[in-house]
């Protein structure tokens, strides 16, 4: 097995002389398949049963929000990766909004993202980390499993997200953050609403994040190669709307600590373009671009650059 002296530290994930970054199993975690399937078996037959276009715009109107502001800007750029800064009040709000989506928590996203990171960042890679199992294979694994090691690094989240009461409130109660929202909905056009403004955009936002991870680790195009790592990223052109600009996986693999993962000319990025504008309000400042931070060790030039958005 892979000892600790060859296996890569990062930010937060830390292995020590015990850690094995192969030594685990696929496990089948009930409580993760039944909040997808309950949610997809509402969703779609809500949609069924409610077809209406007003139900169908809340949908779209609340899934845009949540993978935009939430997902991609507050969990994926503001917590993890901290590519730019902005007060509390609007960290918690858009936080919350990425927990809306309906992955897991503050932790959980951070841990879930981190544990992935490092294991790609290996020479050696388990396939699970790797999206290398074929297409309904690795739906299985990523929305009804998780890969857990035997020997595990320590994961250490900074203490000022750590002890947060905010986001150790937020994260204990996840699920259930959906209530608030639900009500809401409920009150404005009954289940209806509730069908489709939280269990389909649940289950759609869940297939569309594994979907763009998936595709994202396997093929597409590539600006940049970093030799020595197990996994590469690949952009997926055309998608840049649809994803608010994770669909540029290759451009993130090459610079983590970017807000802006549209690098390129014409690479469509909605997510940096809503910082953008949090920036002019005069909310967000500290924005960290590719060319702020050294290069990743083996960062070089793949090809000429794919502008499709």
């Amino acid at each position: 097995m892979t000892g600790s002296l060859a296996l890569v530290a990062t930010e937060r994930v830390m292995p020590d002389q015990t850690t094995r970054a192969l030594d685990g199993q696929v496990q089948f975690l009930p409580t993760k398949a039944g909040w997808l399937i309950a949610h997809g078996v509402l969703g779609v037959g809500g949609a069924i049963a409610y077809a209406q276009w007003d139900a169908a715009c809340i949908f779209v109107v609340l899934t845009a929000v949540t993978i935009c502001a939430g997902h991609s800007v507050g969990m994926h750029r503001l917590l993890i990766h901290r590519s730019f800064k902005t007060y509390a009040p609007l960290a918690y709000l858009l936080v919350w909004l990425g927990t809306l989506v309906g992955m897991a928590g503050p932790f959980g996203m951070i841990r879930a993202h981190d544990m992935r990171d490092w294991h790609q960042r290996q020479r050696t890679c388990p396939a699970h980390a790797a999206h290398q199992a074929r297409f309904w294979k690795d739906a299985y694994w990523q929305l009804c499993c998780q890969f857990r090691l035997n020997h595990p690094p320590a994961l250490v989240i900074e203490p000022e997200v750590a002890d947060n009461r905010f986001y150790r409130a937020v994260e204990r109660t996840w699920m259930l953050q959906q209530i608030p929202l639900a009500i809401v909905l409920f009150a404005l056009g009954g289940w209806a609403y509730v069908l489709w403004g939280v269990s389909l955009r649940i289950f759609v936002s869940l297939v569309g994040h594994w979907m763009v991870g998936h595709f994202a680790h396997r093929t597409g195009s590539q600006g940049w190669v970093i030799d020595g790592v197990a996994v590469q990223g690949f952009n997926l052109p055309h998608l840049g709307l649809v994803t608010f600009g994770e669909n540029w996986h290759g451009n993130h693999h090459a610079f983590p600590h970017s807000a802006k993962l549209g690098v390129e000319a014409g690479q469509v990025d909605p997510g940096y373009w809503f910082i953008q504008l949090l920036a002019r309000m005069g909310v967000a400042w500290d924005i960290q671009l590719p060319e702020m931070q050294p290069e990743r060790d083996g960062l070089r030039r793949a090809m000429a650059p794919d502008p499709q958005n």
